[in-house]
């Protein structure tokens, strides 16, 4: 991925974007029940390696303002691997499950030990349900419509 000015400017944007759809919301995108709009922004690596970096620091960024610090290091951590696999993802279905699975097994195991302080099976596997089914919410309710738009409009051809 070579450092170009329009890859730095959609890099910024999305970051940005994160953080502003992050805002509306803050009291529902925090905790086991989340409804963060912004990761529908996580599907944008599907188009772009520009957009890894962006939702990462978008979510960074929203965690430091929002939340905890073990939120800002394991929720970075979940995005950033999400992002990865959601660009190496061949088929526009297939990229939502990455988000889905990453948020839910990490951020279901930060928020159960944040609130358990212990590990115990069936209030973790809860945890990780919870977290996931919002993510799929999110991802594809929203997230894949969303893409849909943004393919059929032929926006994604900026994203290159």
């Amino acid at each position: 991925m070579k450092r170009t000015t329009k890859g730095l400017a959609i890099t910024g944007i999305i970051a940005a974007l994160y953080v502003v759809l992050t805002l509306p919301f803050g009291q529902f995108a925090f905790g086991p029940i989340q409804f963060r709009l912004a990761e529908l922004l996580t599907l944008l690596p599907f188009f772009s390696p520009w957009a890894i970096p962006g939702v990462t620091i978008g979510c960074l960024l929203s965690n430091l303002i929002f939340s905890t610090v073990w939120d800002a290091i394991f929720g970075t951590l979940a995005t950033l691997i999400a992002a990865y696999f959601t660009y190496k993802s061949r088929h526009l279905l297939i990229a939502p499950l990455w988000p889905i699975l990453f948020n839910g097994l990490i951020i279901g195991t930060m928020l159960a030990f944040m609130m358990l302080e212990s590990f115990a099976l069936l209030p973790w596997l809860m945890m990780v349900l919870e977290v996931a089914a919002s993510e799929f919410i999110v991802c594809f309710a929203l997230g894949v419509p969303f893409m849909r738009f943004f393919q059929k409009r032929k926006l994604d051809r900026y994203m290159k």
